[in-house]
């Protein structure tokens, strides 16, 4: 991960805490993937996909998360659950957007797991 990558999931991670998350993992990897955040909110566990962008003419973050990084996220998140056996009631898939000199976007269940017979 680069410099400003790390600063982004620094921030993100910061976000989360002051709206009442606890930030259970950072950058877990496994062969299938990483996974940027794993947070806790009261039973829920939540999967957070940090995205950035500096030039808006290129989409806003949330739209580079793609059907096949989505995927993969969810993939990565399975081989999470059977490694760390976290306790949760339901799983959740957000994706935090973040453009430089704006406060970061929070985008609550921005995918679900359908289809994939896990969660």
């Amino acid at each position: 991960m680069n410099l400003k990558g790390a600063q982004y999931e620094e921030q993100a991670a910061l976000f989360l805490k002051r709206a009442g998350y606890e930030v259970a993992d950072r950058n877990w990897a496994c062969p299938m993937g990483e996974l940027d955040i794993v947070a806790r909110k009261g039973s829920t566990l939540v999967f957070v996909e940090v995205r950035a962008r500096s030039n808006p003419g290129y989409g806003t973050p949330a739209d580079s998360v793609t059907p096949a990084k989505r995927a993969k996220l969810v993939k990565t998140a399975m081989a999470y659950i059977k490694a760390e056996k976290p306790e949760a009631e339901e799983y959740r898939f957000d994706v935090i957007a973040i453009v430089p000199g704006r406060e970061p976007e929070h985008i609550e269940e921005a995918f679900t797991a359908d289809g994939f017979g896990f969660f």
